[in-house]
């Protein structure tokens, strides 16, 4: 049944991004004085999860070094490579020499000074950049002539949640691309492209595509997610082709496998947050932050906790209820296995 498994993986990046044409022509628009040597301007990419950041930025980037020989394209996953010097050390990996880098004894000062130093020009993706502990990355590289920096987050407030008007002045002048959630026909026609490319022919009618961008609302990473789920299930079961009973139990696999997949991103910080809520949950914001600061021995300060529990909420890893006075927030599925388990 299933042709090609990459084609049904959400990081999978398609020959042709799908009804995304003015946001791919104004990122490629920002990109192109790299492709003459010159220096591009800084872009921000933003939009709800499942959007399609993602997809766009990498789509982008490789057409991009497809036609310039000489650029490099980096992508730095900051869920993952949250803290300053994980980012730098992700650059550098690119653009210079880490073999001799001692990751515990290299000061972070030397990996600015070798990624000023590089000579490779190249364009660096901070993916969830909202996720940096402090945005003294997009400093270090917003200005050097031979980085074109594309930012991604969820919302562009969130960018300023750690320091403010400082980041928002450096950042104004920027490109701004904005994403919008999918529409349920475009869905269809993203998952029909993963259908064609990825399975075998019809083991999947137009009805079911719908029914799974209805139950998707607009998130094209949990559309093929459940796509995805459907096709193991039913080949698990050695079915001819997607059943609908096969559909209606990928529903909620999918849900659960995307919220796991995000829980296991979350940083040490955000982990001590969601535990508290999993465990105290409906809670205050206020109780939750009492009790984050008793778990650990470096606490973030308030205002980061409740960027915290924002990035959750967007990630449908908590929900939230009540006014703001009133506001308590509890997990969305206490049947997660914790991170790390």
């Amino acid at each position: 049944m299933i042709r090609d498994a990459r084609v049904l993986r959400t990081d999978f990046v398609p020959s042709e991004v799908v009804h995304r044409d003015g946001e791919v022509n104004h990122l490629s628009s920002v990109l192109d004085p790299v492709t003459r040597g010159q220096t591009a301007d800084t872009a921000v990419v933003t939009g709800p999860s499942g959007a399609g950041k993602t997809c766009l930025t990498r789509f982008v980037a490789g057409k991009l070094r497809e036609a310039t020989l000489d650029v490099e394209t980096v992508y730095v996953n900051c869920w993952r490579n949250y803290t300053r010097y994980r980012a730098l050390y992700r650059v550098l990996e690119a653009v210079g020499r880490t073999v001799d880098v001692h990751r515990q004894s290299t000061p972070t000062d030397e990996l600015i000074d070798r990624i000023e130093r590089a000579d490779q020009q190249a364009v660096v993706v901070l993916d969830e950049a909202d996720q940096l502990e402090a945005p003294d990355v997009i400093y270090d590289l917003h200005g050097l002539p031979q980085y074109a920096v594309v930012v991604v987050a969820n919302r562009e407030r969130d960018l300023y949640a750690h320091e403010g008007n400082r980041l928002r002045s450096r950042l104004q002048s920027s490109e701004h691309v904005r994403m919008d959630t999918y529409g349920a026909d475009q869905l269809v026609a993203i998952l029909q492209s993963r259908v064609d490319n990825g399975l075998e022919r019809g083991v999947v009618d137009r009805a079911q595509l719908e029914r799974i961008a209805d139950a998707a609302a607009g998130d094209a990473r949990l559309a093929i997610g459940i796509l995805r789920s459907a096709a193991r299930a039913a080949e698990r079961e050695d079915e001819d082709e997607i059943t609908d009973a096969v559909l209606e139990d990928a529903v909620p696999t999918a849900e659960t496998e995307i919220r796991q997949a995000d829980v296991e991103n979350l940083t040490p910080d955000q982990v001590a947050v969601f535990e508290v809520v999993r465990e105290r949950g409906p809670v205050s914001p206020g109780g939750i932050y009492d009790a984050y600061c008793e778990r650990v021995d470096d606490p973030k300060t308030e205002r980061t906790i409740r960027s915290y529990l924002s990035k959750m909420q967007q990630y449908d890893l908590l929900v939230a209820s009540g006014s703001s006075r009133t506001r308590v927030y509890e997990v969305v599925d206490d049947d997660l296995p914790s991170p790390g388990s």
